[in-house]
C-alpha cells in the first residue's frame, strides 16, 4: 500500500474511530482510576512501526524493559519488512515477534485482525505504542485488550488528534531525543496517570549506547573480509570507506551527489580504497557517482551485501561510513566502524544515532529541520535542499581524513 494512502486512511478514517473508541471508553470508565501495572506482569507488547533506524533508536528502552520487568515475555509487534532487524538484534524471542503486512489494505487488516485476537487470548498486561502521532497503532494498543496502554499525547497540538484512550500518556517532547523519549514511556508503566501532572519519572541522561549487539566469530568476520578483498583486490592493501548516498524513501535527505564525489576524489588520492554501498535501486547513483570521481579505488558495492547481517560484516571490514540520515547509520552504531552522518530536514539532536564512534553534520539554516511529527514528516521544501547542500565537502573531508588517522595536508583543490 503507498505510504499516502496509509497517511490519508489513518488521517480521516484513523480520527473518526479513535473517537468512536475514547467515547467508549469515557462511558465504560466513569468509576475507578486508571488500571496500573503489577510488580511482576507476564506479557507486554511494544508497538514499533517505524523504519528501521528507530528500532536501533529503541534499544535502550528494550534493555530498561528487561531490566525492570525480567519475568516479562516482551512481545513486538512491527511491519513484516522490517522484521530482519528486530530478529538480527535479538530485541525479544523469535516467538514473540509479530508482523503487520502494509502491501495491501487486504493483508493489513487481515494482520490486524490476527494480532488483535492473538494478544486478546494471550492475555497482555501493558501495550507500550512508540509510534508519535498513528492512529493505527493507538487503536492496535486498544484492539490487543492490554489494560495499560502507555504512549505519547499531542497535549494541546490541534491536528494530531488520536482518541483520549491511551491511559498513560506522555506529552511528545520536539526538544528530547527519542531515544530518551522511548525511555520515559517505560517509566509511565507505573505513573498513576497521565504526563505532565504525573511527573514522578526518573531524570535520565541521553543513553550513550544501544545495547544491542550482533554477534559475529573472529573467522566469520576474517572470511567475510578475505572475501571482499577477493572480489575487489583493491581493497587489499587500503582502508575502506563506505559511501551511502542514496536518500531512500526521502531524497530531500541526501546530500548532494557532487559533493559525495569530491570527497571521494580526496579519499582516493589520498591512498584509501571508497566503496559506494546501496540497495539495488542506488546502482544509478553510484554509476554517476563512479562517473565523476575517475578513480580505481572506487568501487561499486550497490546491491553487494544480501542481508542485513552481511551489511554489518562490510562495516566490521571498514574504517569509516559516510552517509545520509537512515538506517545505515543506525546500523553502524553496533559496529566499530566510525561514521559521519548527515542531517538537514531531520535534526540529529532527536534522531542522531547514539554511541560516542559517529558524528552528525548539520547546517543550521533557519529552515531546518523541517520534518517532524507534527507536519506527519511532509516537507515544505521545494526540492532545493539548501540545509544539506550548504555542507561544504572540503570541511567533510578534513573529517573524514582526521577520522582515518590521515595528517597529509589537504591539496588546495582536488581533482
Amino acid at each position: 500500500m503507498k505510504l499516502q494512502t496509509q497517511r490519508f486512511i489513518d488521517r480521516w478514517f484513523g480520527q473518526l474511530l479513535c473517537s468512536g473508541v475514547s467515547a467508549w471508553v469515557r462511558f465504560t470508565s466513569v468509576i475507578g482510576a486508571p488500571p496500573q501495572i503489577g510488580k511482576t506482569p507476564k506479557n507486554i507488547l511494544v508497538i514499533l512501526l517505524s523504519e528501521m533506524g528507530s528500532i536501533v533508536l529503541a534499544g535502550p528502552m528494550f534493555a530498561e524493559l528487561r531490566r525492570k520487568y525480567p519475568g516479562a515475555a516482551i512481545h513486538v509487534l512491527q511491519l513484516k519488512k522490517n522484521q530482519e532487524v528486530s530478529r538480527l538484534l535479538s530485541l525479544t524471542q523469535p516467538e514473540n515477534m509479530h508482523t503487520l503486512d502494509d502491501r495491501s489494505g487486504g493483508s493489513l487488516i487481515r494482520d490486524i485482525l490476527k494480532v488483535s485476537l492473538a494478544m486478546r487470548k494471550l492475555g497482555l498486561d501493558a501495550v507500550i505504542d512508540c509510534e508519535l502521532f498513528s492512529r493505527v497503532s493507538a487503536l492496535l494498543s486498544f484492539s490487543t485488550g492490554a489494560p495499560v496502554r502507555v504512549g505519547f499525547t499531542p497535549h494541546t497540538q490541534e491536528g494530531l488528534y488520536r482518541g483520549s484512550f491511551i491511559n498513560h500518556a506522555i506529552p511528545y517532547n520536539p526538544y528530547q531525543h527519542i531515544s530518551k523519549q522511548f525511555l520515559s514511556l517505560v517509566d509511565a508503566l507505573q505513573s498513576e496517570g497521565n504526563a505532565p501532572r504525573n511527573k514522578a519519572a526518573a531524570i535520565r541522561n541521553l543513553p550513550v549506547d544501544t545495547e544491542l549487539s550482533v554477534k559475529f566469530s573472529a573467522a566469520e568476520l576474517l572470511a567475510y573480509r578475505t572475501q571482499v578483498q577477493t572480489d575487489h583486490p583493491v581493497t587489499a592493501n587500503r582502508k575502506l570507506v563506505l559511501v551511502y548516498a542514496g536518500g531512500g524513501i526521502l531524497p530531500e535527505r541526501a546530500w548532494p551527489a557532487d559533493h559525495y564525489a569530491r570527497v571521494a576524489q580526496g579519499l582516493c588520492a589520498a591512498g584509501f580504497a571508497v566503496g559506494l554501498i546501496g540497495l539495488k535501486d542506488d546502482a544509478h547513483l553510484a554509476k554517476d557517482l563512479m562517473a565523476q570521481i575517475r578513480s580505481d579505488a572506487c568501487i561499486d558495492l550497490t546491491g553487494y551485501t544480501r542481508s542485513i547481517r552481511e551489511l554489518l560484516m562490510l562495516f566490521h571490514a571498514s574504517d569509516l561510513l559516510i552517509t545520509n540520515d537512515g538506517g545505515p547509520g543506525h546500523f553502524a552504531t553496533v559496529t566499530p566502524i566510525q561514521t559521519l552522518v548527515f542531517f538537514g530536514p531531520e535534526t540529529g539532536r532527536l534522531y542522531g544515532p547514539l554511541g560516542t564512534r559517529t558524528k552528525v553534520l548539520e547546517s543550521g539554516i533557519a529552515c531546518s529541520p523541517c520534518l517532524s511529527a507534527y507536519n506527519h514528516r511532509l516537507t515544505f521544501c521545494d526540492g532545493d535542499n539548501q540545509c544539506l547542500k550548504r555542507i561544504a565537502p572540503d570541511p567533510v573531508l578534513a573529517d573524514a581524513l582526521q577520522f582515518l588517522g590521515h595528517t597529509r595536508a589537504l591539496e588546495p583543490t582536488l581533482p
